[in-house]
């Protein structure tokens, strides 16, 4: 995160979307507990469940937001922030500041002056593209609040001369995936509300011709045309995955083609660039070891940075 921090504000980005798995929970991350085999010193304040499940977030606060600086950050839920004793209200209490910032606090009461409710999905607009983030971490999702507010944000676009775009951003890609696992066919509600939100995606498209656009980072690898499969044969959105921000890498899945130029065992970040037409070009920015050593000099032992580069995968 780090060395996405210090390539997004060189470019001169607007803003960075995180798509939610700020720590693992289920174990002790490799930066706060080194692999044994690289025989680093111990911290000075050893973890144990206890101190690791109070100072995780905080941890990925200081360490992990605080890179960019005055960049703005929008965050999204991911599954691991559910993972017991973590849950979605923990979350919301703990990120309130980044959940209610300025731009989604004036929307939300842009399209509702009597809404005063922090949630885990919201959106903004920034001249004539709607961000849309949505959460789907847990097995009642979309649940039927989400889904009528995410028909009235959807209602409000395709009635909208000023809006030509719309990007929707989820921890878990919608079914009809590529992979078809560690997408929202991994539970029913997840299949029937997942594709309604779709289906809702496409009138967009193709009725009411708006540019959609459709991102998530479940799955630790890059894919892109995510959704050029026979589920959504001559419905396919453009769709991304793009989980390479320092979870442990994964195996593509074999159904992954040339289509999707898929890669793993990477890092790096989606970049999109906003056309006047309403487009928007998207590119990965794949980082280099130098990048990573770069950005962690002084905060990390470099037999770790090389370690996290090199053999924090599954994929092998």
């Amino acid at each position: 995160m780090p060395a996405i921090a210090a390539s997004a504000r060189q470019k001169g980005v607007d803003f960075y979307w995180h798509l939610g798995d700020f720590r693992w929970i289920l174990n002790f991350d490799e930066d706060l507990v080194p692999p044994a085999k690289l025989g680093l010193p111990p911290r000075r304040v050893p973890l144990n469940v206890s101190t690791y499940l109070s100072s995780a977030w905080p941890d990925f606060i200081a360490h992990q937001i605080a890179p960019f600086g005055d960049l703005p950050v929008f965050l999204a839920i991911g599954n691991h922030e559910t993972i017991a004793p973590s849950t979605r209200d923990a979350w919301l209490l703990q990120f309130a500041d980044w959940l209610e910032n300025p731009t989604i606090r004036a929307q939300r009461l842009k399209d509702d002056p009597t809404d005063r409710k922090l949630r885990s999905y919201y959106h903004w607009t920034k001249d004539n593209v709607d961000f849309i983030t949505l959460d789907n971490v847990t097995t009642e999702q979309f649940d039927l609040s989400q889904l009528g507010w995410f028909h009235k944000v959807i209602n409000r676009d395709e009635a909208s001369s000023d809006i030509h775009t719309i990007v929707v951003g989820s921890h878990i890609a919608l079914p009809g995936a590529i992979g078809h696992s560690h997408t929202m066919d991994d539970w029913p509600q997840g299949i029937k509300t997942g594709h309604e939100v779709y289906e809702t995606l496409w009138h967009a498209r193709n009725v009411a011709h708006k540019q959609v656009f459709v991102l998530a980072s479940h799955s630790h690898f890059f894919m892109e045309n995510v959704f050029r499969t026979p589920d959504w044969k001559g419905k396919e959105l453009p769709g991304w995955i793009v989980g390479t921000a320092g979870a442990v890498r994964y195996q593509l899945p074999t159904e992954a083609g040339p289509d999707q130029k898929p890669v793993t065992n990477v890092y790096g970040y989606l970049l999109g660039t906003a056309m006047r037409d309403g487009s928007i070009s998207f590119a990965f920015q794949q980082l280099s070891l130098q990048d990573l050593l770069a950005a962690n000099q002084g905060k990390q032992p470099e037999p770790l940075v090389r370690w996290c580069f090199d053999e924090n995968t599954q994929a092998r």
